[in-house]
This record gives C-alpha cells, structure tokens and sequence, in this order.
C-alpha cells in the first residue's frame, strides 16, 4: 500500500510560473507550466505585460504624428511597422510613392530583416546554450546599426518612412559602405552555419522538437519564417507584390527537414539563415537599380489637408511575417480607428497546442525558435 501512495504522490502535476521575467521568453511574458517533473503537460501563455494602447495613441494622433509611435509596435523591426502604416494611410489617402522612396524602404527594411534575424538567431542559440553565437550575431547587427544610423538618424526606433515616402536621401558614399558590408556579411554566413547551424550537437537538440506541420501552420495563423519553415510557400513580396518587390530576383526559402522532420525547430532557425541570404540579393539588386531614378523625390504630393474619409487595410511581410493595418478615417486629423496584425500574436496561440510532451527545455526552444517578440503580442 505504502509503494502505491508513494508512486501516486510522484505524479502530482506542479504548476511553475515562467516569467514574466525569464530570460528565455524575449520580453516580459509569462508561461504557466503545469508540468510532470520534467514532463511538460500544458503551457499557457499570459500575455497583457506591455499593452501600452498604442492603438487608441493612434486614434489621438494625427496621421504624420503617429509615424513614431508605429516604432514601438516591433521595437526589433521597427522599420516595418513604419511602412506598414505609411501604406495603409497611402490606401487610404491615394497617395502615390516615387520609385526612389520604394527603394529606400526597401534597402531599409531588408537591413532591418537581417538585423532582427540576427536577433533571433543568436538569442534562440544561447537559450539552448550555445553562448558564442550571440555576441557574433550581435557584431553583424551593429554594422546594421551604423549603416541604418548614417541613413535616419537612429539606431533602434527610426521613425524613417513618412506618408508619400521616406525622410532621408541616401548620403553619399553610403551604397558603397552597404555594399562593403554585404560582401563581409554573405562569407560571415556560411561562417554561422559552420559555427551553429550545422553544429552536430545543436541538430540534435532541435531536431524532431516542436514539429509544426503545413496544416497546423495554417490553421493556427502562423504567418512569415514560422509558417514557411513548415513547408508552405508564401510571402507577401512575392505572392502581394507590393512595392518594388516584383522587379527583384530573389527566392523563398520554405522548411525542407535537411535534419529532422519538416516543421521542426531546427527548420525554424535555418530558414531565418536562409532568409538573411535572400535579404542580400535584395540589397545589392535595389543599390543598383535605386540609380535608375537619381532625379525622383523621396516624397509624393500630400492632399493640402489630411483629413481622409473611408478605410483601408495594408499588409506587408515583416521579419514576423504578414503584419497588416486598418485604418478608418472618418474626415478628421485624427484616424476613428487604427489596428494592428502582427505574426507574433498568431505564434503564441500554437504554443499551448504544441507543449504537451516537450521537456521544460524544449519549451524554451519553442518559442525560441518561434520568434515571438512581447510588444507585438500586447501593442
């Protein structure tokens, strides 16, 4: 009898908090884990930690003046958020963009792409407990920085992209310092993959864990790496064709299972490698075909007044994937309404579905390997 009470007592499911302020959940985010020793039975986000209004800020802005706060909706992306409101209210206003200025967002935000898979890159590979990979991810982000500061100013909140455009012309000499940088960049790459990606002891760690397939992606909403990584092909740039996308050579990297299962978390952070690659054909391409049009503006012709009537929706494909605006104006300086979509929102709700059997460690490999970034989830 005692050796049945005993064996029952073992099997108590404890409740762990993890966060709000773990090291490994990318912001202030909380898990509750209801876990069997190390057997994870449920893990349920309680996201709410940095909801800061910023949608109802939008709707006590006046369109230009919103532009800043749009910043904060991707602290880590913050360039696509930029151009994501500055189309919408584009939709919305029937604005055209010179081809000069859709170059400029371009360049800038594949710079802010690579930059933030760099973030994502080196954070999941020192939550698993590879420490090396970081601070040589970070090395390769702060020559983002210097590029992107020399171009707007900034360094993590640009508040670059403006209605009609962008704020700053290209300074001089600056194509060539990009370019420099991205004949470093692409060498430094295969070096990553050497040092990390294809690291034995890393695919072991990942391989087969977390495995989302194509039909869970969908269902739940993934969006971006996330969803292509499990093997559907779909990106904005090429599927939307927004922008100057359709007149650049580039490829979509989709989940192949080179290690494990199609989905997995491995694929997850190889396909954001892959990405970085794609971002710097992209760059070289719009540095070229940017001096095809040296006479546009970098800013359309505005209405006299921007008091809009009507609504519209902008989608773009930020590093987290689709990540769309409504916007609702209603004759005012002020928009009736603003909402953003975001991709880190969509990934947390996989989460609880996908934890079931992982060990505690592999949960932090999942949202890891997710790339969910805490001010997208609560705005």
């Amino acid at each position: 009898m005692s050796e049945v009470v005993f064996a029952n007592e073992m099997d108590e499911e404890m409740t762990l908090n993890m966060g709000p302020h773990h090291p490994s959940t990318h912001g202030v985010l909380r898990f509750i884990v209801k876990s069997d020793g190390e057997i994870i039975r449920k893990a349920i986000p309680d996201v709410g930690y940095l909801h800061r209004s910023i949608e109802k800020i939008g709707e006590r802005c006046t369109y230009p003046g919103y532009m800043p706060y749009t910043d904060r909706v991707d602290y880590v992306a913050a360039m696509f958020a930029n151009e994501c409101w500055a189309s919408a209210c584009e939709k919305l206003m029937d604005i055209a963009v010179p081809k000069r200025a859709q170059y400029l967002r371009v360049i800038s935000c594949e710079l802010n792409r690579i930059s933030s898979h760099m973030i994502a890159l080196g954070a999941m590979a020192m939550d698993v407990g590879a420490i090396t990979p970081f601070p040589w991810a970070l090395r390769e982000r702060e020559r983002i920085n210097d590029l992107i500061e020399e171009l707007c100013g900034a360094r993590l909140t640009f508040n670059y992209h403006r209605i009609g455009g962008v704020s700053f012309d290209l300074p001089k000499g600056w194509s060539d310092k990009a370019l420099r940088f991205l004949d470093m960049f692409d060498p430094a790459m295969e070096e990553f993959d050497r040092l990390i990606t294809n690291n034995d002891i890393y695919i072991k760690r990942l391989a087969n864990v977390a495995v989302i397939s194509a039909t869970e992606a969908k269902d739940w909403g993934l969006v971006g790496p996330n969803l292509r990584a499990s093997g559907v092909s779909w990106d904005l740039r090429k599927d939307d064709g927004y922008s100057v996308y359709p007149e650049l050579d580039f490829d979509v990297p989709i989940g192949k299972g080179l290690v494990g299962t199609v989905g997995d978390s491995w694929d997850r952070f190889w396909l954001r490698c892959r990405e970085c690659c794609e971002s710097s054909k992209i760059l070289r391409q719009a540095l070229v075909k940017i001096d095809e049009h040296p006479e546009d503006d970098i800013l359309g012709k505005l209405p006299k007044k921007l008091k809009p009537v009507g609504e519209a929706y902008a989608r773009i494909e930020s590093a987290r994937g689709d990540m769309g605006c409504y916007v609702v104006g209603r004759g005012a300086e002020e928009p009736y309404r603003v909402r953003f979509r975001t991709g880190s929102f969509t990934a947390m709700g996989i989460i609880e579905a996908k934890s079931p059997g992982l060990f505690v460690a592999d949960l932090v490999a999942l949202i890891a390997s997710l790339d969910v970034v805490a001010p997208e989830i609560d705005r």
